[in-house]
């Protein structure tokens, strides 16, 4: 029977051994210390946990999640062994993610590269696509023949993205989805995200992890079960 349990975070000496040097340089660039947030979320999620992060607006929630896939972006970077596929899913409810998605991923990626250039070390591009409603042809064209490895949308255009072939072969090998704000789609939206979510996990050969971000709302246990259903463990992290 499946379980859903909540979880202590780990210390911030722990985080630190999961990450990468270069990626734990940058992190200390920025940061004095790892949040409670990302104490509860990291390794967890580096380690391949289907998790649900509670936590308040400004609780660091999104970097949380994504600090443990870039760590292992980059590993496969510098090892020369990254892949032009989507390795990670991104979807929120809200429109506005470019902002968001610029301070917490791709001006992280260009800064880790700056420091593997300087410490004489070679790192591949991690490419980030973004794809809303608002995203027009051209771009999209060119997503489509540059595959990003980490891809940002929406419900809506991610069940566009499943009728596209280009991108439905490039999700083959799903490794994370991040289901953003997941309180706010317990509606009829939600209930189409979740055939989108079970659509995304039964294309791929890999069952990729699961990792929902939520306000503070209760019973976390019910979010818990809308993002993995009633067969999968969930971890459930109450920051």
């Amino acid at each position: 029977m499946a379980e859903i349990r909540y979880i202590e975070p780990n210390s911030s000496e722990e985080i630190a051994q999961t990450l990468n040097p270069i990626v734990l340089e940058w992190f200390y660039s920025r940061f004095k210390d790892f949040s409670l947030t990302q104490r509860y979320g990291v390794k967890n999620i580096f380690e391949r946990k289907n998790i649900l992060i509670s936590a308040p607006t400004g609780g660091t929630k999104t970097l949380s999640a994504f600090l443990g896939i870039v760590n292992y972006l980059v590993d496969l970077s510098l090892k020369d062994e990254l892949e032009d596929k989507i390795y990670a899913v991104y979807c929120s409810p809200l429109k506005a993610l470019s902002g968001d998605i610029y301070v917490n991923l791709i001006e992280p990626l260009e800064q880790i590269k700056k420091i593997s250039e300087k410490r004489g070390m070679k790192m591949k591009e991690i490419r980030v696509g973004l794809r809303t409603g608002d995203t027009s042809a051209a771009e999209r064209a060119k997503m489509a023949k540059n595959i990003p490895h980490i891809l940002v949308s929406t419900p809506e255009s991610l069940a566009i993205i499943l009728t596209t072939r280009k991108f439905v072969d490039s999700l083959r090998a799903l490794e994370f989805v991040i289901i953003d704000e997941i309180h706010a789609l317990t509606n009829k939206r939600g209930a189409y995200l979740s055939l989108t979510l079970e659509r995304l996990c039964d294309l791929s050969v890999i069952e990729p992890v699961r990792i929902g971000l939520s306000a503070t709302i209760s019973p976390l246990e019910e979010i818990a079960k809308f993002l993995v259903g009633t067969e999968k463990d969930c971890i459930i992290a109450e920051a």
